[in-house]
């Protein structure tokens, strides 16, 4: 039983309301954070109207905050706004969703003013943001706004999209938007293509950089801006309403032959239902075969030639795929199509241990799982393996330790020689605990198979390397 001073739940309710109210406010005397969610709290037991009142006042204050926001002060930002979008989700929204809405996108105008005075080099703050546009949809679906309304809303946070917070809105708001307001903000993105930026006379332009070509004008900018943003948008409505012409019509015939954009268009057609026209259009695109995969391109080919019925190049394609790529979602198709033939298999998994790439080849078979064949791999191929590759050999030999103590020994000499060989001092701890578990797995191997016994390669490690005198002292 924990001890009645244990900080629990049970134990802190007995001190009664009274006592813990006053230790509320003794604790978050001086701690703005602390206050600011005790009358989040407080406007939770009042009602939604209070809970948004409070979170709009704390909004209004962040927008016109103008403090730079450092990386010991981020995690602080970053709890504030994941409380306000809490409880604008969470007690604003199941009673008051047109008003949660109304805050959501308040909250999401914030994200220019703070990335401007903020470090968020981890992409966290943004983040934030990110999920905070997820939770709109159903939102905006139990709001009922007008969906001309919400397309015109839509369309100014698109124009205003700086810094990408409002990257898939489109999508999340289709639902709500509907087919009037899908069509509405088509008209509106249109009419603002054919809406050129206007270029002020050459003495007025402004510079804002400058690249190979010479400098770069601010309307020249705003013009790619624009551009943009009406073919991002126009395709994210095309989508949204099943049009599959209408998103092919954003592309010249010249950019639909990019494999990557010639991958997306066959997809939305496969879906169609227009098989032979995906097919048409993946093997029109300029797509080097052989080499490394792309595989949008692959994957959308293959996709194809299973809807038109040729099954036997597609299954050509999935096993070209994986023997140059060595993809095992490729051959697990590919197997599974042949009932998951053993043979096939075999002789796959064989390839694999005879691939030019002894590192990929070795990640492949322990990942697959087929631990015998990866210890063959590496006592065969034990003068190819680069101790540079530590997040390769290292899991690898902790695998195969108990199946092959013989080849964990040998990934781990690896990882030490080149250790040693670079003087790399800031991995001498890790070799020297790969040392330690060589003479722990020598012990298990009866037959070293032509290589070094543990203790010869350990007197030659320790002789060699005596004039490193930071790894000699681990090891001594």
């Amino acid at each position: 039983m924990a001890s009645r001073k244990t900080l629990n739940a049970r134990n802190l309710e007995a001190l009664g309301a009274p006592r813990l109210a006053e230790l509320l406010l003794e604790i978050s005397a001086g701690d703005a954070a602390a206050k600011r969610h005790l009358r989040l709290a407080l406007a939770g037991s009042m009602g939604a109207p209070e809970v948004a009142k409070e979170v709009r006042k704390r909004l209004t204050t962040i927008a016109r905050s103008r403090s730079f926001v450092d990386w010991q002060k981020r995690d602080a930002l970053i709890r504030d706004l994941d409380a306000q979008l809490d409880a604008i989700v969470d007690q604003v929204a199941p009673a008051e969703p047109r008003e949660a809405l109304e805050l959501l996108w308040r909250f999401l105008g914030l994200a220019g003013s703070i990335h401007e005075r903020c470090d968020d080099s981890s992409g966290r703050v943004g983040d934030v943001f990110h999920f905070a546009l997820t939770r709109m949809g159903p939102i905006a679906e139990s709001a009922g706004v007008a969906p001309d309304a919400l397309a015109d809303r839509t369309y100014d946070a698109l124009v205003g999209n700086d810094y990408g917070q409002y990257d898939g809105l489109i999508d999340v708001l289709a639902p709500a938007l509907g087919e009037q307001g899908l069509a509405h903000l088509k008209e509106r993105m249109i009419a603002l293509s054919n809406t050129p930026i206007e270029r002020p006379p050459e003495a007025e332009r402004e510079v804002i950089a400058y690249g190979m070509g010479g400098p770069i004008y601010a309307d020249e900018m705003a013009e790619r801006s624009r551009v943009s943003t009406v073919e991002l948008a126009l395709k994210d409505i095309a989508d949204a309403q099943g049009d599959v012409d209408a998103f092919i019509a954003q592309y010249d015939e010249a950019t639909r032959r990019v494999p990557k954009i010639a991958a997306d268009i066959a997809q939305r057609l496969l879906a169609a239902g227009r098989a032979q026209e995906a097919l048409d259009t993946i093997e029109a695109a300029e797509h080097r075969h052989g080499g490394w995969p792309d595989f949008d391109w692959e994957d959308a080919r293959i996709a194809a030639l299973d809807a038109v019925g040729q099954g036997d190049e597609a299954q050509a394609a999935r096993w070209s795929v994986f023997q140059r790529a060595l993809s095992a979602s490729h051959l697990k198709a590919y197997l599974k199509r042949l009932d998951d033939d053993l043979d096939a298999e075999e002789q796959a998994l064989d390839q694999v241990r005879r691939h030019p790439d002894v590192l990929q080849a070795l990640g492949f078979l322990k990942n697959w799982p087929d631990l015998d064949r990866a210890a063959r791999l590496v006592i065969e191929r034990a003068a190819e393996m680069d101790g540079d590759y530590y997040e390769i050999l290292a899991p690898a030999a902790e695998a195969l330790a108990s199946r092959s103590p013989l080849a964990a020994t040998l990934l781990l000499r690896a990882m030490i020689d080149f250790t040693l060989e670079n003087a790399r001092s800031k991995r001498y701890k890790h070799a020297a605990r790969h040392l330690e578990e060589c003479a722990r797995l020598a012990d298990a191997i009866d037959d070293f198979r032509g290589f070094e016994t543990h203790a010869d390669y350990d007197a030659r490690i320790r002789d060699k390397h005596r004039r490193k005198p930071s790894f000699y002292r681990l090891i001594a």
